[in-house]
């Protein structure tokens, strides 16, 4: 075994890059390589959120097919498989090894008995092996699966099921291990990381979970993703404030702000709950607020999608993603009447402007300012710059900084927090000088 090969890709979201690493720590056996063409074994950890998502994960599956060995096997794995596990097993005879949520660890055993396998319990990482990929500092950690929220668009429980936490110990205990491996740098992810522990019969779990955190030695730097406005408290909000452990990062998808809209997508908040919470965030000290849209979702008039416009360009966010309404089987709007692709696309581009404004009306506001950055490794953008990432922001999702010059004599190591002044804005790149170490 111990010269077998793996080709390894992860789609989707961070919680799939979760599953990933854990079939990389069940395969620590195999020789990792990019070279598909080479490889014994192929998987494909699939997305099956939103027809963009799974028409990637399909196009993945059959390009890694055309190139690859006829001895080699072709894994299946996660969301889209489990989704549609009847119809892409009759239709997808490329696929040796169909797989969904539930058996990431049991990868190994999949392989060496060649067989498909979907069990039904939902899968809860509980001292399971990792291979942390992308970082040498930072690692994102799962609190739970599934979720209890009725989203009228989002198909994720009718797959994933409902709400299931991790125990406060078991998180504890994983993040102990990474900090062993020199890990100081923490995203908690979830579907839905403010229900974490109502399963459990605990409210605000995400309190205990701070605390808890922060007894940790050797954790620096921490924060949490994917906030639900209606289990997200004020309690739970000054105690993130109040902690010198995890940053004031707020994630928060409100997807909407027109208070009919809330309703008609079945968020349980509406307007004013969400904008008391949003004004709480937006007014503590050194806080960055996220956000996401949908455009388009059925019922949505010309009025809502201009105050969803008007509210995203006058609130301030930092971030906003925005999302092109997709119509899923098995969500409340499927059957709503539909608004054309044509106006979607239209309204995805218009709030599109005003994201791209708001990121960088938040860039601007940097210049001058002193930060913490860690720099991740050398710029793709050119060989005298170094790319970096303000210590506060989530990896990948808020942006680069450049790190152009120095004041300090030494040579600059990756993976290491610095003091750095923010000198300039370049398109929509930051660039900075290290002043110090942090």
């Amino acid at each position: 075994m111990s010269n077998k090969k793996l080709h390894i890709v992860s789609l989707g979201c961070t919680k799939n890059l979760v599953d990933t690493e854990v079939m990389m720590g069940r395969l620590k056996s195999f020789e990792l390589t990019d070279a598909s063409e080479e490889a014994d074994v192929i998987i494909v950890n699939t997305c099956g959120f939103i027809d963009a998502a799974k028409e990637e994960s399909i196009n993945t599956v059959l390009n890694l097919d055309a190139s690859r060995r006829d001895d080699s096997l072709l894994v299946m794995a996660g969301c889209l498989s489990e989704r549609y596990k009847e119809q892409l097993s009759q239709e997808l005879k490329e696929v040796d090894i169909f797989t969904g949520v539930g058996d990431y660890e049991r990868i190994d055993e999949l392989l060496a008995e060649k067989q498909s396998r979907f069990t039904e319990e939902v899968y809860l990482i509980d001292g399971a092996e990792r291979v942390v990929t992308g970082s040498t500092y930072h690692a994102y950690v799962k609190l739970s699966e599934g979720c209890n929220q009725t989203c009228s668009f989002c198909a994720i429980p009718s797959f994933k099921g409902k709400l299931h936490s991790r125990t406060l110990d078991s998180v504890a205990a994983e993040v102990e291990k990474l900090v062993e491996q020199g890990y100081y740098d923490f995203s908690f992810v979830s579907q839905d990381s403010s229900s974490y522990l109502w399963d459990r019969g605990v409210r605000d779990g995400l309190i205990h979970l701070i605390r808890r955190i922060e007894l940790i030695d050797g954790v620096r730097s921490a924060r949490i993703l994917y906030l639900y406005p209606t289990t997200t408290s004020m309690k739970l909000l000054e105690t993130i404030a109040a902690s010198k452990t995890f940053h004031n990062y707020f994630d928060m998808p409100i997807q909407h702000i027109d208070d009919e809209m809330l309703r008609i997508m079945h968020r349980g908040a509406g307007r004013e709950q969400t904008l008391r919470l949003l004004r709480y965030m937006r007014s503590l000290p050194g806080s960055f607020v996220r956000t996401s849209f949908i455009v388009g979702h059925p019922g949505e008039t010309e009025d809502a999608f201009r105050e969803m416009c008007d509210f995203a360009e006058r609130f301030g966010f930092d971030r906003i993603n925005v999302f092109a309404y997709s119509n899923e089987e098995g969500t409340a709007a499927f059957d709503m009447p539909q608004i054309g692709d044509d106006v979607i696309a239209e309204r995805a581009e218009i709030l599109g402007e005003i994201a791209r404004e708001a990121k960088l009306a938040s860039l601007r506001k940097e210049i001058g300012t002193e930060i913490t950055l860690v720099i991740d490794g050398p710029s793709e953008e050119h060989e005298y710059l170094l790319s970096a990432r303000k210590l506060l922001w989530a990896p990948e999702i808020d942006g680069e900084i450049y790190v152009n010059d120095r004041e300090i004599e030494e040579e600059l190591s990756f993976g290491t927090p610095y003091r750095a002044k923010v000198t300039d804005l370049v398109g929509d790149v930051l660039t900075a000088t290290v002043t110090g170490h942090a």
